[in-house]
């Protein structure tokens, strides 16, 4: 209790002297820092600093940034919920029990937004988008807190993600991520682990989000496997489609022969169909490949459902 004490007073004092005299905006960008390693992102104090930096600075990127940060994190509550389901969101129940007659019941921690809390959040991000277009973080930033905030119906989070492609393929630019040069390949794994995140949610809108967000990449990068093997997964897990599915694995294998994911992939639809000549064709390929950790990475959305059909 002490320590508690003792932070928030001193939460109160960093205020205080914080706004005796006029502040540059990297002396502001200081102390909120200090009092959210202090206090936690929505900590005392933190909220009238950033409220006195923008009085100040009302274009700094740094403060809305932060105006995002804390608005973004002040709008999320959570409660545990039970559903009628194995997952939610890709996340598995925070508790089971069983009811009188033995029956799961599986209990789920769900996040519920305020709406004029996000908002205000939304409006931060989005105009520190406009005065740093190039920003990375920024832009993915955007993206993560609508598909937070959309749940199982992440509609806005796909415009958003496919505008972003878009904008990437079609215009002259150059990415900066936490202030530094970026080449495109951290684009390119960021939209894959946006990919990821939308098969684990496995609802129809995130599924067919999934397979969408995929051919457009594919229709900038014709090349790039993980994007083919993505519309394979879609075919199998989703349409139950083992021809559709295995065609563009092999397309990746024609790419990249030791695809260790493609062909794990085509032992389980061999396994499937129970199609004993195609598992002496793969069989033999498995076990001469395995997983780096960038194959691991890339095919782990493929194999978590796979591996369970």
């Amino acid at each position: 209790m002490k320590k508690i004490i003792f932070a928030v007073l001193s939460a109160l004092l960093v205020c205080t002297v914080c706004f005796g005299q006029e502040k540059t905006s990297e002396e502001y960008k200081q102390r909120c820092n200090l009092l959210v390693g202090r206090l936690g992102i929505t900590g005392v104090g933190i909220e009238t600093i950033i409220s006195h930096w923008e009085e100040d600075y009302p274009d700094d990127v740094d403060m809305l940034t932060a105006k995002f940060n804390y608005y973004f994190a002040k709008s999320q509550s959570s409660k545990v919920i039970e559903k009628n389901q194995k997952k939610f969101l890709g996340a598995e129940p925070t508790l089971t029990l069983k009811d009188s007659l033995g029956n799961p019941r599986s209990y789920f921690e769900e996040i519920f937004y305020d709406d004029s809390l996000f908002a205000i959040a939304s409006q931060a991000i989005d105009k520190a988008i406009r005065l740093n277009p190039r920003s990375l973080e920024l832009r993915f930033a955007k993206i993560t807190s609508l598909m937070a905030y959309e749940k199982e119906s992440p509609d806005m989070a796909l415009s958003t993600l496919k505008s972003l492609i878009d904008y990437n393929y079609t215009v002259d630019h150059v990415w900066t991520y936490s202030n530094e040069l970026v080449a495109n390949d951290l684009f390119v794994g960021a939209v894959q682990e946006y990919c990821y995140s939308l098969f684990r949610i496995n609802t129809p809108v995130s599924q067919e989000g999934f397979k969408e967000i995929s051919e457009k990449m594919l229709k900038y990068n014709p090349d790039r496997t993980e994007f083919i093997s993505n519309i394979g997964s879609y075919y199998l897990t989703v349409k139950n489609d083992t021809k559709s599915a295995l065609k563009y694995y092999n397309k990746v294998l024609k790419y990249n022969p030791t695809d260790y994911a493609a062909i794990k992939n085509c032992v389980i639809i061999a396994k499937k169909n129970q199609d004993v000549k195609l598992e002496k064709k793969y069989l033999p390929m498995l076990a001469n490949v395995s997983p780096d950790e960038s194959e691991k990475v890339s095919a782990r959305a493929r194999l978590e459902m796979l591996n369970k059909k």
